[in-house]
């Protein structure tokens, strides 16, 4: 793995996610993501954006409940097979694009590279064995964190969804993913501060989607990023009925 130059321009990547069945569960699919320009603070918001501070506003506020029997299997056993490739390939190709060199599977990325989100930094990958120690595929909300936060009371379908969801999906550098463990916004944020404002965006989308809660402390951490961004959008949010 080559570290290039630091991150210097961030987009907004858009989910464009379909619908398709999978052993009679429905999943969301990944699928093109089109780049947008980073939110600026003092631009005016488009009338059919639906900015994060809203959303964050419409998230309902509790206490975590207990962890009892919490287990990754009871969101997903492992990543889904979609089209003939693996989640996984599928999330890798997205975030390193046409650079993305792949094996003669069609499926199996063996280089590329990218600016990470988490560091800022530039990564180059020349070998298969340096992207699968270098990139972790990240859940944004982590899955402990969604258990504790009314996961654990959603249909396993819909935790299935939460796991495999692409808008929940980032790849990421591996040491980072690590110290961010199953931290929600309280805990931890990006150490490169040009990304947290669409993490939180990223985040507060998830749980919005999901009907998942926040903490107060929590709640407060994310009002505070977007305090810097006041015009961040979300990501592929749909209003509910009742909102």
């Amino acid at each position: 793995m080559t570290i290039r130059h630091p991150y210097r321009v961030r987009r907004m990547i858009a989910a464009i996610v379909t619908v398709a069945g999978l052993v009679g569960v429905i999943i969301m699919h990944p699928s093109s993501y089109t780049p947008q320009p980073a939110s600026n603070a003092n631009a005016e918001a488009s009338a059919d954006v639906i900015l994060a501070t809203t959303i964050l506003s419409k998230l309902e506020i509790k206490g975590r409940a207990p962890k009892t029997g919490y287990d990754r299997k009871e969101f997903y056993a492992g990543w889904p097979n979609i089209d003939g490739c693996s989640l996984r390939q599928h999330i890798l190709k997205r975030e390193l694009g046409p650079t993305a060199v792949l094996a003669d599977d069609k499926c199996t990325v063996l280089g590329g590279e990218f600016d990470e989100p988490y560091t800022g930094k530039h990564l180059v990958f020349s070998q298969k064995s340096d992207l699968s120690s270098g990139l972790q595929i990240d859940h944004v909300v982590a899955l402990s964190d969604a258990w504790q936060k009314g996961a654990q009371y959603l249909d396993e379908d819909i935790r299935y969804q939460i796991a495999t969801d692409p808008l929940n999906l980032l790849a990421v550098d591996s040491k980072t993913n690590q110290g961010k463990s199953d931290g929600d916004a309280a805990t931890w944020l990006p150490p490169n501060k040009a990304f947290r404002c669409q993490y939180i965006a990223r985040q507060i989308s998830v749980k919005y989607k999901y009907q998942l809660w926040v903490t107060q402390a929590e709640h407060d951490a994310m009002a505070k990023v977007l305090q810097t961004c006041p015009n961040e959008p979300t990501i592929g949010v749909e209003l509910k009925e009742n909102d």
